[in-house]
């Protein structure tokens, strides 16, 4: 579908047909929805989550925390390498952002104060997430 470097395999219209407004802002131009608004903030189902854009699986319920930030908060994604982490210097702070590695989207960041094994609050927009459910129907 896209190469190791986050390549878009997708064109411009095909996304805006696809995706929410919202969707595409998030993932097409590094938005960010308002917190406590998104769909998977306190969802608490056991599944995976997924890029909205490409499929690929990111993380995994078991990963995912309260973290009060009012996004969904996970403390490692599935693999590091279905991930890519940039320095993000806008709005006047340094964050890093977080990507698909399959697709670029824009997911959210990950900041160093997340809870044990890993330290780390990977904060990612609903609007950038799919979720499959594992539990039973």
């Amino acid at each position: 579908m896209a190469d190791t470097h986050g390549t878009r395999t997708f064109t411009d219209e095909q996304l805006r047909e696809r995706l929410t407004h919202e969707q595409y802002h998030v993932t097409q131009e590094a938005g960010t929805e308002r917190a406590f608004t998104g769909v998977y903030w306190d969802n608490k189902a056991d599944g995976t989550y997924s890029c909205i854009v490409c499929a690929t699986p990111l993380f995994e319920s078991d990963t995912k925390y309260e973290s009060g930030s009012g996004w969904p908060s996970f403390w490692k994604p599935i693999a590091n390498d279905r991930v890519h982490l940039h320095e993000d210097r806008t709005l006047g702070m340094v964050r890093t952002e977080v990507t698909c590695a399959t697709c670029g989207a824009h997911l959210g960041h990950v900041f160093p104060d997340g809870p044990q094994p890993t330290g780390d609050r990977f904060c990612m927009n609903s609007a950038g997430l799919d979720f499959s459910s594992s539990d039973p129907a």
